[in-house]
């Protein structure tokens, strides 16, 4: 494809390594890391972005109230991981629809080693089809499709998300006494 007057080629990008630990029972699947989370180093760093709100409506806890590291320990203290489907690609910008030349992750080698793990819940159709498309069906494991947190998906109202991410409750640990 020949580029624009003006338009450099898409970058190649590179996702995060996973954040999980060996009681993971819910590991959350995103599909690439955008811009935004790529320049922080961050998981879901976009404003725009509704995970933290999300997963905090799930948890019962006001997780962006957190520093960056609290976060992603009070998710792994209540079992929940996070990692991405895609490895790398080349994307212009940080739309889902702009993803080309995607190198994927081994799905089924790293659930293996995940002892607990009882479910995996898809954030948003890209991540969904990448892992359904590796992981098929495992016995023992519930696969859940869920909206993207994604501020660019605007098809649902973040109450409208929320009802739907809730299914993620029956996998959450209760909170350390």
């Amino acid at each position: 494809m020949a580029l624009r007057p003006g338009q450099s080629p898409a970058q190649r990008k590179a996702a995060f390594p996973p954040s999980v630990d060996a009681d993971t029972r819910l590991l959350i699947l995103g599909s690439l890391p955008g811009d935004a989370s790529i320049r922080q180093g961050e998981y879901y760093a976009h404003r725009g972005n509704a995970f933290w709100l999300l997963m905090g409506d799930v948890l019962g806890e006001d997780l962006r109230g957190h520093p960056y590291a609290m976060r992603l320990k009070r998710l792994r203290a209540r079992g929940v991981g996070l990692w991405d489907v895609i490895e790398s690609a080349q994307r212009e910008g940080s739309l889902d629809g702009a993803i080309r030349g995607a190198e994927v992750r081994d799905l089924g080698a790293f659930v293996a080693r995940l002892p607990m793990l009882e479910a995996i819940g898809f954030n948003g159709k890209t991540a969904a089809m990448q892992g359904r498309r590796q992981l098929g069906d495992r016995p023992g494991l519930t696969l859940i499709d869920l909206p993207s947190s994604s501020g660019a998906y605007a098809s649902l109202s973040r109450a409208q998300k929320a009802e739907r991410w809730a299914a993620l409750r029956s996998w959450i640990a209760p909170p350390a006494a």
